[in-house]
């Protein structure tokens, strides 16, 4: 078994096509689910580091010596930025005591704008994916991650009333 593979793939998640990045950011998902219900927010927030730091050393081993240094089957990028996408989501089920599905708006929201800021790459998103080696692969999806978090925070503080 090669763990670098293993783990750049998210478990080989990375080989599905079409559209490898979206099959990566959906398979993201139960995954929180799963990290949330063993141990809420503060466990999915450690995973998501753990990941990154694993997924940075997982890219840099799979793409050692390849000149494509962001190869389409790599998704550990989009799981982090995918986590971070749902730190609303887990952190507010886990804030009230709710089920993580409950809050199923903000998931769809999360995945939708996680997907469309990574894809689309605005300004600090395009700046961190223009970086060489792992840190454009991962960077990247922490940014969009991060622009995606902030709009699901956003729509729920609006729909919660809190911005009105």
């Amino acid at each position: 078994m090669n763990m670098p593979h293993l783990i750049a793939t998210f478990g080989y998640v990375g080989h599905l096509r079409p559209a490898s990045g979206t099959w990566g950011s959906a398979a993201a998902i139960p995954a929180a689910w799963a990290l949330h219900l063993a141990g809420g927010f503060p466990l999915l927030a450690l995973a998501t580091i753990l990941a990154l730091a694993l997924g940075w050393w997982a890219t840099t081993e799979w793409t050692r010596g390849k000149t494509d240094h962001d190869p389409s089957e790599v998704v550990i990028d989009e799981v982090v930025g995918q986590w971070i996408a749902l730190f609303p989501v887990s952190a507010g089920a886990w804030h009230v005591g709710a089920g993580f599905t409950a809050l199923w708006p903000g998931i769809l929201g999360a995945f939708l704008l996680f997907r469309l800021f990574d894809v689309w790459k605005p300004g600090p998103v395009g700046w961190a994916d223009r970086q060489p080696n792992a840190a454009g692969v991962m960077l990247d999806d922490v940014v969009a991650g991060l622009f995606a978090a902030i709009g699901v925070a956003l729509a729920a503080a609006i729909s919660h009333g809190m911005l009105m």
